[in-house]
């Protein structure tokens, strides 16, 4: 239990501080609008593609918050 609430508390710290309506969510509104995630994974010549569907609403933040977590430099 401590372990998920650090990886949402983490979450929320370093992907999602620009993204007003989840910078302070709960831990259910944070399950229900992100991990909850409407997409499909597909793969292709080695890669690997999350396709999301465009009318969800919450498909900017999610994507937000995915290019701020891989955007930072790996530990060394």
């Amino acid at each position: 239990m401590n372990l998920a609430a650090d990886l949402y508390a983490w979450v929320r710290l370093l992907g999602l501080h620009d993204v007003d309506t989840l910078a302070d969510a709960e831990i259910g509104t944070m399950r229900f609008r992100l991990y909850h995630l409407p997409a499909r994974l597909a793969k292709h010549a080695r890669h690997r593609w999350l396709r999301i569907e465009g009318n969800w609403p919450w498909a900017s933040a999610f994507t937000t918050c995915w290019q701020q977590l891989t955007d930072l430099p790996a530990i060394t």
